[in-house]
């Protein structure tokens, strides 16, 4: 029984598919603790632009390196395997996300060997332990946020993709799969920073002064400028793993998957 799932085509591909869409969200949720300069990271001066009379430049958020690849694996899925494919992944990605900042927590709590802060103190870090907290101890409202927009994302791309392509047909991969991207990275945006930096500061009281309502949009509108573009970046790459899954697969019964996707997925 294993062996004949494991040389099922399609369920293959399913479990690779799922594997690198869920390790893709993961690894973005644990390195978006890091902020960076867009600009000075590719060598140019910060535009320091005016959005909503708040000044901004481009720095993101570490995780936006992965994004992208995340909603290009959610298109890729949903167009052979349907809603459910993709609502099955995304569910355990949020799970598994979840469980992650959990056991972060246990290993925070941990009592750090002497040995394992003086290593690092000989590196010029004079407490690691505080460190390894303030990286990997992410505000609850952050994760909150973070796995509120990531789960809203991932519906409102499933919803915009078919839409498009009960329209579309199997014409003008680009349209469904960009559009849906851009569509859904525009709320996700805004979902995570509102609930992250202006709801969550307000409800709890002990997680730094709130943002005020234009700045939240001001970063939302910057980050989403950010996203756009790399979204239209990626079109070429949708197009080969398009390629590869159908060469991988066969004509016949990629076109069979994608047929079963679009009348039993939802």
């Amino acid at each position: 029984m294993i062996r004949t799932i494991i040389n099922d085509k399609p369920t293959r591909l399913f479990i690779l598919l799922g594997g690198f869409f869920i390790a893709n969200a993961i690894i973005a949720e644990v390195i978006g603790v890091k902020l960076f300069s867009l600009e000075k990271t590719i060598g140019i001066a910060p535009f320091h632009l005016s959005i909503f009379g708040n000044p901004f430049s481009f720095n993101l958020t570490a995780g936006v390196l992965l994004w992208p690849v995340v909603f290009i694996m959610t298109d890729i899925i949903n167009e052979y395997y349907g809603v459910k494919g993709v609502r099955f992944l995304s569910f355990l990605a949020a799970a598994l996300i979840a469980y992650t900042f959990i056991m972060f927590q246990g290993a925070i709590g941990l009592t750090p060997a002497d040995f394992w802060v003086g290593n690092y103190k000989n590196q010029q870090i004079n407490n690691a332990n505080e460190a390894y907290r303030v990286i990997l101890g992410q505000g609850s409202w952050i994760i909150i946020g973070s796995l509120a927009a990531f789960l809203i994302g991932q519906i409102l791309d499933v919803l915009v993709f078919h839409s498009i392509k009960r329209m579309t047909g199997e014409k003008a991969i680009w349209l469904r799969a960009t559009g849906s991207t851009l569509v859904s990275q525009l709320i996700d945006s805004f979902v995570v920073l509102f609930i992250a930096f202006y709801i969550g500061p307000r409800v709890s009281g002990n997680q730094g002064e709130p943002w005020s309502l234009n700045l939240v949009m001001a970063i939302c509108v910057g980050n989403y400028i950010y996203k756009f573009v790399v979204a239209i970046m990626m079109t070429p790459v949708i197009y080969g793993v398009h390629s590869l899954i159908e060469r991988y697969l066969g004509h016949n019964l990629a076109a069979e998957m994608k047929r079963q996707a679009m009348t039993k997925g939802s």
